[in-house]
């Protein structure tokens, strides 16, 4: 069983764009085997075996996730924070403009999923 601790020492260490892989394998090693990021507020929802469910505190002001999804602007914001140009309240700025509701991690499969409100997946990637 992961604890919020466990987590909060993980991302503290590893959570960054640049270690995002082994960030990752650090989640699943405790045993989280999906998590939920919201734009809404930046709150997290991690789930394991046996339907372990830690949900983390807010994590920036509440933002207004847009009503229709634009696939190409979210690609956009997404390259801007690779390359360093956004922080990440910037870049959770721009997904709520692009109607990304959440982004899912899979740590079974390592891939990230974004996701608009009606829970369409507008664009997933491998993490390699």
């Amino acid at each position: 069983m992961f604890t919020l601790g466990q987590i909060h020492e993980i991302h503290d260490r590893l959570g960054k764009t640049e270690t995002l892989i082994q960030y990752l394998q650090a989640l699943k090693a405790i045993g989280v085997e999906k998590c939920d990021s919201f734009v809404t507020d930046g709150h997290s929802e991690y789930f394991g075996k046996n339907d372990q469910k830690v949900v983390s505190p807010p994590v920036h002001e509440r933002l207004i996730v847009a009503q229709m999804s634009n696939r190409e602007k979210l690609i956009e914001h997404l390259g801007r924070h690779l390359q360093q140009k956004t922080s990440y309240l910037e870049m959770s700025k721009g997904l709520a403009e692009s109607g990304v509701e959440k982004w899912t991690f899979d740590t079974n499969n390592m891939t990230i999923t974004y996701c608009d409100k009606a829970g369409n997946e507008m664009f997933a990637e491998a993490i390699t």
